[in-house]
Formats: C-alpha cells, sequence, structure tokens
C-alpha cells in the first residue's frame, strides 16, 4: 500500500496475522508474552525520534513526570477526566508535564504543528491528500495563538513541545514564546485521545490509561502522498483491544472521521513494517492482556515525521502524546 488514503475503512479492515503472543506476527521480535505489560525498551515519555540531534536547551522538558502538580499526589484518572479544557490549561502553563490521554473527558483534544507562513499552502496540501493521519480542524492565521478552539495561547497551553530546527529536534520546552515567530502559521490536527472516552463508556478497555502510560505510537512502511517540497511516512497508534471487541472498537471510532476515524490496520505489525511492537518510536512501550489484539489508527504525530524527512526551516509541534486540549465538545466531531 502507498498511499494512506487507500488504507482499510470501517467494513474492509486489514487483519492481516493474529494477536501477539500467539507467534504469528512477522515482525522479528514483534510478539509479546500474552497476559503481561510490555515493558521492554525505555519509557520515553514525549518520544525517542530520529536525528534527535542536540540535546534540549536547558530548562526543557527531557523528562516527562507522572501527572502530578507541586506538592501534591497524583491526580487519578476520575478526577483528570473531570477537568474543565481551561482548568488542565492552567496546570501545563504551571509547569505540569503529562501525558494527556484521559484527561477532559467530553472534550476534543489535538495535534499541534506551527510551521513558517511559506509552507502553509504546502502542508495544507499535505493535509488534504493524508486526511487520516492529518485531518485539520482549525488553522490560525499567521502569528495568532488563539482561535475558535483555544481560548489561551497555544505557545504555552501544551504541556510540554518539540522545536524542529531544519528537520533536527534542538528543544522539548514547556513554553514556546522565546521560539515564536510572527509569521508561523498554526495547524491544530484531530487527535485520537477524543475517541477513547467513548470507548471507555461502552465497556473497552484504553490500556495505557489504565497503566498511567503514553499511548504507542509507530513510523511505519507506507509512504504518505507527498507534496511539492513534504513528504513522509504514516505513523500509527497502538492501542490493545480484546479481540471480541474489536468491531465494537472499529464502529465506535469510525463515527469520528475528524479525529483519524477508524483504524488502518489490525493485527499484524510487521504487515505494517513495525519490527518490535515492543520498542515504539513515539511515546511508552504498550500492555497487552492475554485475548488481545493490536489495532493500529493513523496518528498525528505523522507530521512530525515528516518534518523530520522534509526539514523544513523551522517547525513547532505538541510532544507525542502531550496534546492541546480544545474549548470544542467531543460530540462536535461525531457522525451519525
Amino acid at each position: 500500500m502507498t498511499d494512506t488514503d487507500s488504507a482499510p475503512e470501517t467494513g474492509s479492515m486489514h487483519t492481516t496475522g493474529a494477536a501477539p503472543g500467539d507467534g504469528s506476527a512477522r515482525g522479528a521480535g514483534s510478539a509479546v508474552e500474552p497476559g503481561s505489560a510490555v515493558v521492554t525498551g525505555p519509557a520515553v515519555g514525549t518520544g525517542s525520534a530520529p536525528e534527535a540531534g542536540a540535546a534540549p536547551a536547558t530548562g526543557s522538558a527531557t523528562a516527562i513526570e507522572p501527572a502530578t502538580e507541586p506538592g501534591s499526589a497524583p491526580r487519578t484518572p476520575t478526577e483528570v477526566a473531570a477537568l474543565s479544557p481551561a482548568q488542565a490549561r492552567l496546570r501545563f502553563r504551571e509547569g505540569l508535564v503529562t501525558p494527556t490521554s484521559g484527561w477532559c473527558a467530553g472534550w476534543t483534544q489535538v495535534n499541534v504543528i506551527a510551521l513558517p507562513r511559506e509552507l502553509a499552502f504546502d502542508f495544507l496540501l499535505f493535509a488534504q491528500r493524508n486526511p487520516k493521519p492529518c485531518p485539520v480542524l482549525d488553522v490560525f492565521e499567521p502569528g495568532e495563538v488563539g482561535g475558535d478552539l483555544l481560548d489561551g495561547d497555544i505557545r504555552t497551553d501544551v504541556p510540554a513541545y518539540r522545536v524542529y530546527e531544519h528537520g533536527r529536534l534542538v528543544a522539548e520546552p514547556t513554553d514556546v514564546r522565546e521560539h515564536w515567530r510572527d509569521d508561523l502559521v498554526t495547524f491544530l490536527l484531530g487527535c485520537s485521545f477524543t475517541f477513547e472516552h467513548p470507548l471507555q463508556e461502552a465497556g473497552i478497555p484504553v490500556r495505557h490509561i489504565d497503566a498511567g502510560r503514553n499511548v504507542p505510537m509507530y513510523a511505519t512502511n507506507r509512504p504518505c502522498r507527498p507534496t511539492g517540497r513534504l513528504a513522509g511516512p504514516l505513523v500509527v497508534s497502538m492501542r490493545a483491544i480484546p479481540a471480541d471487541r474489536v468491531a465494537d472498537a472499529v464502529r465506535i471510532t469510525s463515527r469520528y472521521p475528524g479525529v483519524h476515524g477508524a483504524p488502518v490496520h489490525i493485527g499484524d505489525p510487521g504487515a505494517l513494517g513495525i519490527e518490535d511492537l515492543a520498542r515504539p518510536d513515539f511515546g511508552d512501550p504498550p500492555v497487552l492482556h492475554e485475548g488481545d489484539l493490536p489495532v493500529f489508527w493513523a496518528c498525528g504525530v505523522t507530521p512530525q515525521a515528516m518534518v523530520m524527512a522534509a526539514r523544513p526551516e523551522l517547525a513547532i509541534c505538541h510532544a507525542p502524546g502531550h496534546m492541546l486540549i480544545t474549548d470544542r465538545r467531543d460530540l462536535d466531531y461525531v457522525v451519525p
């Protein structure tokens, strides 16, 4: 498969292979022992991107901490799910660094990428040609730091950022005001965290939330459809779903096309070029239980893989799994 737009949709799912643990996964080392948490490899938090380059600048968020506030005990999943977007963003502005999966139930989370104005049309075209990984929910005017989806400041309201120069990761700060330029155009892209609450409400476990981890994300062997200056591989997120609930997960997530929609692949990680499911390219190692199948959704970290491949002068993005929580309701993106 050479075009992400041709990824299997609801009713035409690619189900090559079987669940990790039965020994049938083609990728070397991708078999996972059922019933145990996969912990092989570092828990990378924001992700260990290729060509990370120089160490982040002093004061950057190089180690992602648990969801805690200074002087307080870790918040429970119930507590963080009950927060409003404004309450969550205030904690992030105050320095809290945490993956946002499970936060602010009922509110839409988004991926963030800000590029120089001269690349804005190219990226918009890239997103139009690759709508599964890059569903555009909003675009700010050059230099704008807020908009219809955000009553706040895009430079401070994300828990952790990544700053790239010529495709090279140069900083992972919690505030990007010192890197900001008036010619930057910000794109907000739908995020699969938005449909995790509906999955949980249907009784489908979301293993990384239960384990207090970031979602695992993988660069694949599927190239995105390129534009003149922008190209790169499809990135996917993976959720381990009990085999008897996979059809329900497909049905539920297919109702959210603006936040990646239905999965692009079910089963054998090797079919996506993923050699070791236990070592994701971004996020934390996965948790699989006996009887789970790996289910893969297109992921909004795809633009960061594009940045590393295309090497634009400057790009500011969210750290993988550390999303902007918007003022828009999840229900705004549900289709019948």
